[in-house]
């Protein structure tokens, strides 16, 4: 399933246009980004956690040329499954 797939669902649900339906999608999508680009944690219940993690600087190798390389210190997002999400896939 893709955004095009969810956008369809909540049109089935909801009604309207598919544009409004899209919009609804769009601003769950945007306020979940807003959140973690403050380092807010989202948790949606029966789904899961989203949040930031500090990855910490490395060193790394090209596979290519065998070479050394330095990986900078970033953010990257996490998402941790919540029990329900985890009992349904099984």
């Amino acid at each position: 399933m893709n955004k095009a797939g969810i956008v369809e669902i909540v049109h089935e649900k909801l009604g309207g246009t598919k544009t409004q339906s899209e919009d609804i999608v769009d601003t769950i999508i945007n306020s979940i980004i807003d959140s973690l680009k403050k380092e807010d944690e989202v948790s949606i219940a029966g789904l899961g956690i989203f949040s930031v993690k500090q990855r910490a600087a490395r060193t790394a190798r090209n596979p290519r040329t065998g070479e050394t390389v330095q990986v900078a210190a970033m953010k990257v997002p996490k998402f941790r499954a919540a029990k329900a999400l985890k009992d349904a896939v099984k």
